[in-house]
């Protein structure tokens, strides 16, 4: 910006005045931007989101405006005509995908349409006979400055294809064809050819273009997967007759990854594996005093053995945990870890570096607090007394963990660590090794929660947990795929290690196969605690958290047993539908469709065809009881027109991805879903008309 100073009689008039005019055609309210473009927006490569811009100009003269998706290097990727999506308010809008992740960026250029101009003026002289042969030497005179290239304030105007070149001057000489009537004349300047080339290469005039913003293209795991979570200490741990117990091991853990690869999940997630601190070691259900044998927080991290450099020695070592790796790999599965940025009073930096931890007026170090709660066996790292020593060791701790295999992180309560240090950290990180993911656990305020995936953070845990009742799902699920997405990338988790909310606990399977349908089918990421398929549905107390809680105790299952359940086959049916659909492993693009009932909810999802590998639109219609306890019978209603399914006899055909029946559907079409027999349906729809949007 600069300074302007301008005279107004006796004083001085102090403004500021942009250093970049707006273009001749203006361009404004831009979007995906996050903070004017100090930030770079979120995509990802191959999934279409949308760029919109306000354009408008002064008159009534024609213009056009188009989105430009720019690559890595700079160059061109892609030019969309934008569509007006909000007639009298000048909205337009184009949908766009980049092909590959790294630091694109997208601009926004204007231009006067000429040739639309002359064809409505035209049409409307000619036909009420007022300047016509004006009107049509006007229109010859178009078609020749198109042949050649020429364009008003465009140096970069380009001639088109030859064949085109012979279409626009046999116009021009019968647009002066006097042997011919006035009308017969104006049809050869507005023939369908005529406006494929002007479509194809429009005459750009008085081009302009936005500001060029950032866009951050991440890879496809960043937007999509399926996580399974594992505390690997309960793999193959067991009692003895005496009470004491023998702690599972990486090694036993390796033996399950086949399970829940067979399930359909490509992300197996880690609870922290290093050491745990004894002194004031939290005992079964957060107990104050561990009795003998409990093994303590994993979340304690540290003990003289080491910290978060380290391996608990009960679960083996780094030769197991790269074995560990390695098998997941050949199973098609990403290993996360979790990197919980707290150190038991025992962690070697407690001894070492004292100052990176807060000391009171006593001289003893503070524990993690929110009060009333005391997390009395974690201290929280201060970040203010030595920021850039703290900076180097957690860089250093997730370079190792990065040598080891390891290529997303779960990190635990980042919202209680600067926002600086994240947004340095992660960018440091990605910049030496590209294609690492950081996933926000952050049950925090939006405003914390938005700016953790704006600085960097490539997921984010939500509220869906709380979301329960129909309307609020509704609107959340519009929220995170229109109001957030270009900052924040969803993931949905029923229930986590810390969290069964009330709705889970007297629903019994069926409200767990509910959860599990939401999650999902509603974000293209989700996750699944490990014991989910047991319906592990005790409260500890009034607190909305699982008893017996992993996370103070060895909880090993007898998979085998879960199979009568039938959760783990509907988990493997939902992941290979969303393998199979694109449209479920997008995040953008959702319609909400009404119902007759507040106990049903359906949902549609759609990649139009110019986004998909066959070229044709991907649309899977989700429908979902929302009670656990009655069956629900209810219409569903369909705007088959606006989907871009419109057929000439009104209907569809349906095919349920659960279980394969197929079903014709039309705008209204009535359900019937029980908790004990079917919670829901899962229709891809037969190829039909692409999207509305699909030319977008």
């Amino acid at each position: 910006m600069i300074f302007a100073y301008q005279l107004v009689g006796p004083y001085v008039r102090v403004g500021y005045v942009s250093e970049k005019l707006l273009p001749r055609i203006p361009i404004i309210e831009v979007f995906p931007v996050i903070e004017d473009g100090t930030l770079p927006a979120k995509a990802t490569e191959g999934e279409p989101f949308p760029i919109r811009a306000t354009v408008f100009r002064e008159g009534h003269d024609a213009f056009a405006a188009e989105a430009v998706l720019l690559r890595p290097d700079g160059g061109e990727y892609s030019r969309t005509r934008m569509v007006d999506i909000a007639p009298g308010l000048d909205r337009y809008e184009a949908w766009v995908a980049a092909d590959a992740p790294g630091a694109w960026s997208f601009r926004v250029d204007s231009w006067s349409d000429p040739y639309a101009t002359w064809r409505h003026d035209a049409t409307v002289k000619v036909g009420a006979g007022v300047d016509v042969e004006l009107m049509l030497e006007e229109g010859a005179l178009l078609m020749e400055r198109a042949a050649e290239g020429t364009a008003y304030r465009n140096p970069s105007q380009k001639r088109p294809p030859a064949s085109d070149i012979d279409v626009l001057t046999d116009a021009a000489r019968r647009l002066r064809d006097t042997s011919h009537s006035a009308q017969q004349r104006l049809s050869a300047g507005i023939s369908s050819r005529v406006r494929l080339i002007f479509r194809d290469h429009p005459l750009r005039d008085l081009i302009g273009s936005s500001r060029v913003y950032p866009l951050d293209v991440a890879r496809m795991k960043a937007l999509a997967g399926a996580w399974y979570e594992i505390f690997p200490r309960s793999a193959g741990a067991f009692q003895h007759p005496d009470g004491t117990w023998v702690s599972g091991t990486l090694a036993g853990a390796a033996e399950d990854l086949p399970r829940i690869a067979g399930m359909g999940f490509d992300v197996v997630y880690l609870t922290p594996v290093h050491p745990i601190g004894t002194t004031h070691r939290k005992g079964k259900n957060n107990a104050l005093e561990a009795a003998p044998g409990d093994p303590g927080s994993p979340y304690g991290i540290g003990s003289p053995e080491g910290g978060h450099d380290a391996i608990h020695p009960e679960l083996g070592d780094f030769a197991d945990f790269d074995r560990f790796v390695e098998r997941a790999r050949g199973l098609g599965l990403e290993v996360a870890l979790d990197l919980a940025l707290q150190c038991s009073p025992d962690h070697p930096w407690v001894k070492d570096h004292p100052e990176w931890f807060t000391t009171r007026a006593d001289g003893t170090i503070a524990y993690a607090e929110n009060p009333p709660k005391k997390y009395q066996d974690i201290y929280p790292l201060n970040f203010d007394n030595d920021p850039d020593g703290i900076y180097q060791a957690v860089r250093d701790v997730i370079e190792l963990w990065i040598h080891h295999g390891v290529t997303i992180f779960r990190v635990d309560n980042p919202h209680t660590k600067p926002i600086p240090f994240w947004e340095r950290l992660l960018a440091d990180i990605k910049a030496q090794y590209p294609g690492t993911l950081f996933l926000a656990e952050a049950f925090t305020r939006p405003a914390m929660m938005r700016t953790l995936g704006a600085i960097g953070f490539d997921q984010s845990y939500t509220y869906f947990a709380w979301r329960t009742y129909k309307q609020e799902i509704e609107e959340y699920l519009l929220e995170i795929s229109r109001e957030t997405a270009h900052l924040m990338r969803p993931a949905f988790w029923p229930t986590t290690h810390d969290i069964l909310t009330p709705q889970m606990w007297d629903g019994g399977t069926a409200i767990f196969a509910i959860r599990a349908m939401l999650a999902a089918l509603g974000a293209p990421t989700w996750g699944i605690y490990s014991g989910y398929e047991f319906v592990e549905n005790e409260p500890r107390g009034t607190f909305q958290e699982p008893n017996d809680n992993e996370k103070y105790e060895y909880r090993p299952r007898r998979w085998e047993d879960a199979d009568a359940i039938g959760i783990s086959r509907l988990f493997t049916l939902l992941n290979a539908a969303r393998a199979k659909h694109p449209a479920l492993r997008q995040l953008h693009q959702i319609r909400i469709h009404p119902t007759s009932s507040d106990r049903l909810i359906a949902f549609s999802r759609q990649v139009p065809g110019k986004f998909t590998e066959d070229g044709n639109p991907d649309t899977v219609i989700c429908v979902i009881s929302l009670d656990p306890h009655n069956g629900v019978d209810a219409s569903v209603e369909l705007d088959l027109a606006e989907m871009g399914l419109a057929t000439p006899g009104g209907n569809i055909t349906v095919v349920d991805e659960l279980d394969g029946h197929s079903y014709v559907w039309g705008s209204s079409n009535w359900v019937s879903l029980s908790p004990v027999t079917r919670i829901g349906h899962v229709f891809k729809v037969e190829p039909a008309h692409s999207s509305p949007w699909s030319q977008a």
